[in-house]
């Protein structure tokens, strides 16, 4: 199952309480103050993880404790330390506090522990609250809560060319020729129900880039039909968008304005990215394409492997652009 967001509650561990106790020696029956302090509760980190691929596991826990810190004891003898938790999460997670809304961190590098809710301060025993101008105190402190936060995780997906078009577009067939990745792959609308990656590598090329597919976008996804309109967060963070449309419609170009506005109406940051288009499935029209080609377009079928790599080094020259820039 592809889950891509859930609520958790995490609660940080609390202070150990500090140490109210005194030196026994004989012939002293008072010495001095010799309580240790309490240890300090445990954090709860998220760290990103390059093995963990959906938050399937962390919305089952549903909430998260950390461990609280050992009391002080006498002898000067200071509590452990809670023990800290860290949650995997996927790259590209977003977490933020359901109270307030900040955002508390967004996992973009792998196995980089970010903080999201701190133990509390162990007490200090009355050892350490010890001063020359009160050489005896009369108490030690508690130690303090640990922090409780209601916290949301939301996954955008990290990609460098997002797959945008109609259910039946050839959106996973083409990730599926071009890449490893192994969508499903059906000839009825909706079949992709869940983001997939795949990643190329052109062939005279050491690098390569990752390409997202989502489901497929209807006139009106914006305001909730269909699915894609639930999945568009995870093309957000892309750098190049291929819009893909049949070379089979009556209008190409209308029915990319149509996708576009699709896009512009969800967030116009996201349509103004770079694009490339694409007319798909070009073995299912005549031979003598170029006449219904829009300008600027790059015919492929996935099914011939036509115009394929064309494509793919167009994308390559977009990234590279795009990268020397960043």
């Amino acid at each position: 199952m592809f889950i891509d967001e859930t609520v958790i509650k995490v609660k940080a561990g609390d202070g150990g309480n500090g140490c109210f106790s005194y030196l026994r020696e004989k012939y002293k029956p008072r010495g001095r103050p010799n309580g240790g302090d309490g240890g300090r509760g445990g954090h709860v980190f998220v760290r990103g993880s390059l093995h963990v691929q959906t938050l399937q596991d962390v919305s089952y826990h549903r909430s998260y404790k950390a461990e609280r810190g050992q009391h002080g004891k006498g002898s000067d003898k200071h509590g452990r330390k809670g023990k800290d938790i860290v949650i995997p999460v996927p790259l590209g997670t977003v977490i933020s506090d359901t109270a307030t809304g900040e955002i508390l961190c967004d996992c973009l590098a792998p196995n980089k522990k970010n903080i999201i809710a701190r133990g509390g301060r162990g007490g200090r025993g009355n050892g350490s609250l010890a001063s020359r101008k009160n050489p005896n105190p009369d108490q030690a402190e508690y130690g303090k809560p640990g922090e409780e936060k209601k916290l949301r995780f939301v996954l955008k997906v990290l990609a460098d060319v997002g797959l945008v078009g109609r259910p039946n577009a050839g959106k996973s067939t083409f990730l599926a020729t071009v890449s490893h990745a192994h969508p499903k792959i059906a000839g009825y609308p909706f079949t992709t129900t869940e983001p997939h990656l795949g990643i190329v590598k052109t062939p005279d090329d050491f690098e390569s880039y990752v390409i997202a597919d989502i489901p497929g976008l209807i006139e009106g996804s914006n305001t909730g039909k269909g699915l894609g309109i639930r999945f568009l967060k995870h093309i957000e963070r892309t750098r190049v968008l291929a819009i893909m449309v049949e070379a089979t419609a009556d209008n190409p170009e209308k029915e990319a304005a149509i996708l576009m506005e699709e896009l512009r109406q969800y967030s116009p940051t996201l349509a103004e990215k770079p694009k490339c288009y694409l007319l798909t499935k070009i073995d299912l029209i005549h031979k003598n394409v170029s006449k219904r080609l829009p300008e600027g377009w790059l015919p492929i079928s996935s099914i011939t492997n036509a115009g394929i790599q064309d494509t793919l080094y167009a994308l390559k020259k977009i990234i590279d652009r795009i990268r020397e820039k960043e």
